[in-house]
């Protein structure tokens, strides 16, 4: 299939283990799109210091999301995946993109808030320019679209004001990105207490990672969060029920799938049946990412070179933007 000329990016950062949030939600929609667009994908370590200042685990957590990822669909041949501080052109457009960002609007983010109220002793400026460094990433490239959650949403909308200041003030330079999905795929995944989505960094117990070996898939699905059972044919499912039978959609057959739902609306469930059966499909599912993910893991240089690979790439896409941006600036004086 021949490539739309279209630019897409997206990016995630090297805080903990992919989990199925992380595949459904993203992973499995960057694999479609890169036999689609023209596709950049990268790890975002620098957006990590906001929050783990602690990089002493940073390039084997690079390493090993590098590997989850191909394992879970991305192919280097069909894309550019590098790490983003591989790439020193974005900290200057970050430097450029700044001076067109407010203060109010920056304190008005509901990720700033949220992670205020989350690490109050640590509220750096990095925290508060974090949009804006993100906004740095997508034009860069000068791409089309960001596939992203409802989470980022805000995210995009900034990057779109500051590509649009800029093309307003010093002339067009930007596309004006776009949110991008495939609206037939979104899924929300909840952890397995039903409290909230899957994390990568917290609630691990109520997560399933991709790199979970068979014991613990069924230990943690086990032990996942059901009650007695409706009392009343055809009720509205608990959300934390619901969660179940979303991954049970997700990695079982659509007969299982439809034995359970006829199970739960005539009131007759057995949750420990059912669990068992998530639990068997879903390592039948993660096994073969955990186990490629595994094989490119422990082949570094490989990794490296992939990573090598794509920085090449990824840099220069973005040195001749940087360069229209310059000269747009007044500021190639050479």
């Amino acid at each position: 299939m021949e490539k739309n000329k279209e630019i897409v990016l997206s990016g995630i950062r090297p805080t903990g283990f992919l989990h199925l949030g992380n595949y459904f939600g993203a992973l499995k929609n960057w694999a479609r799109m890169q036999n689609e667009y023209e596709c950049y994908f990268f790890i975002a370590d620098w957006h990590s210091l906001t929050t783990h200042a602690d990089t002493s685990g940073l390039k084997s957590m690079t390493r090993s999301l590098v590997s989850e990822l191909i394992a879970g669909g991305l192919d280097p041949d069909k894309c550019t995946i590098y790490a983003q501080s591989d790439i020193p052109e974005i900290p200057e457009l970050y430097l450029y993109l700044n001076m067109l960002a407010y203060k109010g609007e920056l304190e008005k983010t509901v990720t700033f808030k949220d992670k205020v109220r989350q690490q109050p002793e640590n509220i750096n400026a990095g925290l508060l320019t974090y949009p804006v460094l993100q906004a740095a990433d997508i034009l860069i490239h000068r791409a089309h679209y960001v596939p992203v959650g409802k989470d980022q949403e805000q995210h995009i909308e900034m990057t779109r004001n500051f590509a649009e200041r800029f093309n307003h003030r010093y002339g067009e330079i930007f596309p004006v990105p776009k949110a991008f999905s495939y609206s037939e795929d979104l899924v929300k995944i909840l952890s397995l207490d039903g409290s909230g989505k899957m994390s990568k960094s917290e609630q691990q117990m109520n997560t399933i990672y991709l790199n979970d070996d068979d014991v613990l898939i069924t230990k943690k699905i086990m032990k996942a969060k059901t009650d007695q059972g409706p009392v009343l044919a055809n009720s509205k499912k608990p959300e934390y029920i619901q969660g179940l039978f979303t991954l049970l959609g997700l990695v079982s057959s659509h007969e299982i799938l439809k034995k359970f739902e006829y199970d739960f609306n005539h009131c007759q469930i057995r949750y420990g049946d059912m669990k068992k059966q998530l639990a068997e499909d879903m390592i039948r599912f993660i096994k073969p990412i955990r186990e490629r993910a595994a094989a490119l893991q422990s082949d570094p240089v490989q990794i490296d070179k992939i990573l090598t690979k794509g920085a090449e790439k990824a840099r220069k896409s973005a040195t001749a933007t940087l360069l229209e941006v310059r000269k747009a600036l007044g500021f190639r004086y050479l």
